[in-house]
């Protein structure tokens, strides 16, 4: 990656990162000084979060260099995913869902 790239990913970042707290103040300054989000756009925050989370995991998990990466990988994220639910610790869930990809791979299922 070249230093272009890192520059504006950088900017990018702080420009996320920054947007956030200036957001809060517009909004307390608008509605009187009140410091809290509206209830219902909290909710609708907190929903699109959840939703944008879920579609980067499905497109990580489903796609590889934009086709269909086949049964092995979602199988894979699907046990990490399990297993995070189950509340196991970190590195069982990272070897497991390695173990259950590359397993299926080396079985020739794609």
């Amino acid at each position: 990656m070249n230093i272009t790239a890192i520059l504006i990913l950088a900017a990018g970042t702080y420009a996320f990162r920054l947007a956030g707290p200036l957001l809060r103040a517009r909004l307390a300054k608008a509605h009187g000084g009140e410091a809290e989000l509206p209830p219902r756009l909290a909710e609708l925050l907190s929903t699109a979060a959840t939703v944008l989370l879920v579609a980067l995991i499905a497109t990580a998990a489903l796609t590889d260099g934009g086709k269909f990466a086949g049964i092995a990988l979602p199988a894979g994220v699907l046990t990490g995913g399990l297993l995070a639910w189950r509340k196991a610790p970190f590195v069982v869930v990272v070897v497991a869902a390695a173990v259950v990809a590359a397993g299926l791979r080396a079985l020739g299922v794609p």
